[in-house]
């Protein structure tokens, strides 16, 4: 749609979800939209619903015979957001149509996505063309008989992704299944049908998973808090960075034969080249030339003192953002798109899809729906939009920050302060320092982190990357930092929000430990690295900047990353390190969060001085572990079975050797009450500072 036009459509929609646009479940008339609201009519005719357009022309119809009459067939939406026919005035309930049976982009709870043997025909899920426009997209979702999987298709035919075969409990291509509690995933077959359905544990969860226009099969679940929608996971992890499903094409047309815009080629970094037409031999320079003056070459790229040559379409680029792999390859276009050129508008499509849905609550009624196709802009001077980011320049954000003047806080990667941008959203900005990467490489880097998101991690904004300056910006939290309620006496928390962002920190770090494209190893965990939102729910920090940064980055140890007290022993006799790391800090902060005080510190009722051994030995002589507690917390409030898996937890998290921790998944287990945990050993640790 272009300019003010509109394009209307009939769909269904989330009634308790305030969100803007509306969250769109179902739309009728995906390929056909209309354009006058008004003299349109959604009506039942001759036992079927209809769509007539303002000329009176029927451009949707559920098309089903019936010999219900005219006025006994009745239309009505379900809490669980299926849209049903049925005879008003027969006992049975069965419908005999439902929009279950017609999914578009959207997977609801209770429906079904497989194969009926009867018609030999697929329930298949299409992503949208773009996120304005409803018809049609390149991305599909189906199941497979044979293999008893699931399949992502591009264009309607290549497969570019599998799940594996069901093995009763999960597919053997998404591990993750494992580590899901929310839904009840169950597989059914007959002589008529094989298809699978899910259910969701908590019905007060709202949760939804799409066919996103990205080839990814997405579960977002809604934060009521925050207002919008939360990529809870994904599958397959590798996120494409297109704009549109419809591909890429030039800013500017080059005509071959005339001058009309000089060209030159964009540089991009991809994981692997795809399939070329032609192989020359020469200098690298001798390639390029030969691309730039042949009218049908699109691409070029020197590998191996080979020069490759692309003169059709490029399909299937994945940039590789780690710029430690990939290939390079050059694409032709006008020299004077190059400055403002984004990458990512070159990348095709990559897929990605995971195999968990969503439950919907009391939806909207039908309704004709309007979308007005908008364009990626900006909102604050010349700041723009990168993708999901936003490209901050320094001026705005100093004057957001007022000049850097109020600081919230600062750490081995610089100072953050406090900001308001033009729209009045408060932000917090992170000055690095000792950063050395070029502009490139950052955004490169920062925009890997921009995929990254969990309701446990804090929201990253955008960025700015002018020159050495480097700042970062995120959502501000209102409660500020863990250490400042544990240490510094802003407010005492009570044992159970103490509870509650240990297994908020544990759920973070298994998201970034095993559910992101790449293991994220964070480095520095640590209480001043778990802030706190308005309703204190933990979310991680500085969750990317260890892959930023380099993990030979230290104000505190020069080689190594992080902070004394939290250091795992592999940091310090330089072997490579693991996502054990992690787990060896995140218990070390458990303690914190047991004792309210740093763990080496002395206490005024002349506990141990090292806290961590004082917990050791109370567990293996069967003392109080209510005695352990924080002195400012009321004992009688809290639960000693919390308490001691707590303490127990945080034992087995700092063994030495790490192979005798527990992952992130297993502790976030345990905390939410599914395992049980066993008697620790002792640590050695424990033995030396006791």
């Amino acid at each position: 749609m272009k300019g003010n036009s509109s394009k209307y459509y009939t769909g269904i929609w989330y009634n308790k979800v305030s969100s803007n646009p509306p969250t769109i479940v179902w739309v009728a008339n995906r390929e056909t939209p209309i354009s006058d609201r008004f003299r349109s009519e959604l009506k039942i005719i001759d036992g079927n619903l209809v769509l007539l357009n303002e000329s009176k022309f029927q451009i949707w119809s559920t098309n089903v015979s019936t010999t219900t009459t005219l006025k006994s067939v009745i239309a009505v939406i379900l809490d669980d957001g299926n849209l049903v026919l049925r005879d008003s005035t027969s006992n049975s309930i069965e419908p005999f149509w439902q929009s279950f049976d017609h999914l578009t982009h959207t997977w609801l709870s209770g429906s079904k996505l497989g194969y009926d043997y009867r018609t030999k025909k697929s329930q298949i899920i299409r992503s949208w063309r773009s996120n304005e426009d409803p018809a049609v997209g390149l991305f599909s979702l189906e199941f497979y008989p044979p293999g008893n999987e699931y399949v992502i298709k591009w264009n309607g035919s290549q497969q570019y992704w599998r799940s594996g075969a069901w093995n009763g409990k999960i597919f053997d291509l998404i591990p993750e299944m494992r580590l899901d509690y929310i839904y009840n995933f169950s597989y059914h077959t007959n002589e008529n049908e094989s298809y699978f359905t899910y259910s969701v544990r908590n019905p007060s969860i709202m949760t939804r998973s799409i066919m996103d226009v990205s080839g990814q099969i997405q579960q977002l679940t809604w934060l009521e808090a925050t207002k919008e929608w939360n990529l809870f996971w994904s599958q397959p992890r590798t996120q494409c960075e297109s704009d549109f499903s419809g591909g890429c094409v030039r800013k500017t047309d080059l005509e071959c034969g005339r001058i009309v815009e000089k060209p030159d080629f964009l540089m991009i970094t991809v994981k692997k080249l795809p399939p070329h037409n032609s192989v020359a031999f020469g200098s690298a320079g001798e390639c390029r030339t030969t691309c730039l003056n042949s009218c049908s070459c699109n691409a070029y790229s020197f590998v191996d003192n080979q020069c490759l040559v692309w003169d059709g379409d490029l399909l299937n680029l994945s940039e590789d953002n780690d710029n430690d792999s990939g290939k390079t390859i050059f694409v032709k276009v006008a020299s004077k798109d190059l400055t403002h050129h984004k990458k990512s508008n070159w990348i095709t499509m990559g897929a990605v899809v995971g195999l968990v849905g969503g439950v919907v609550s009391v939806l909207g009624v039908i309704l004709v729906l309007i979308f007005r196709k908008k364009r990626i802009s900006l909102s604050v001077g010349k700041t723009r939009m990168e993708g999901s980011l936003v490209s901050f320049v320094y001026k705005d954000l100093q004057i957001a920050t007022k000049n850097f003047s109020d600081k919230l806080g600062g750490g081995g990667f610089g100072s953050v302060f406090k900001g308001v941008l033009r729209d009045s959203s408060i932000v917090a900005v992170k000055k690095l320092e000792s950063i050395s990467q070029g502009e490139k490489q950052f955004r490169s880097e920062v925009s890997t982190i921009g995929t990254t998101q969990h309701v446990n991690l804090v929201r990253f904004r955008g960025f700015c990357a002018q020159g050495n300056d480097k700042l970062l910006v995120y959502d501000y939290m209102a409660n500020g930092s863990l250490d400042t309620h544990l240490f510094h006496g802003k407010q005492v928390l009570n044992w159970e929000t103490r509870y509650q962002i240990a297994l908020g920190t544990a759920r973070g770090l298994v998201y970034l430990h095993e559910k992101c494209r790449d293991c994220i190893i964070h480095c520095d965990i640590k209480p001043e690295n778990i802030l706190l939102d308005a309703e204190f729910c933990p979310k991680i920090a500085d969750f990317g900047l260890a892959k930023l940064v380099g993990r030979d980055f230290s104000r505190v140890l020069t080689s190594t990353r992080g902070t004394i007290g939290y250091l795992a022993p592999e940091w310090l006799s330089g072997v490579a390190i693991t996502a054990k790391t992690d787990v060896y800090s995140y218990g070390m902060m458990l303690f914190e969060l047991v004792y309210g005080k740093r763990n080496a510190e002395a206490s005024e009722d002349s506990r141990s001085k090292y806290f961590p051994g004082l917990v050791a030995n109370v567990l293996i002589e069967g003392g109080d572990v209510l005695s352990l507690l924080d002195t400012r917390l009321n004992r009688e409030e809290a639960c000693v079975e919390e308490v001691t898996k707590v303490c127990k937890v945080a034992c087995w998290c700092i063994q030495d050797e790490e192979e005798r921790r527990p992952a992130m998944s297993m502790v976030e287990r345990i905390l939410e009450g599914v395992l049980d945990v066993d008697m620790p050993p002792i640590p050695k640790i424990c033995d030396y500072n006791c």
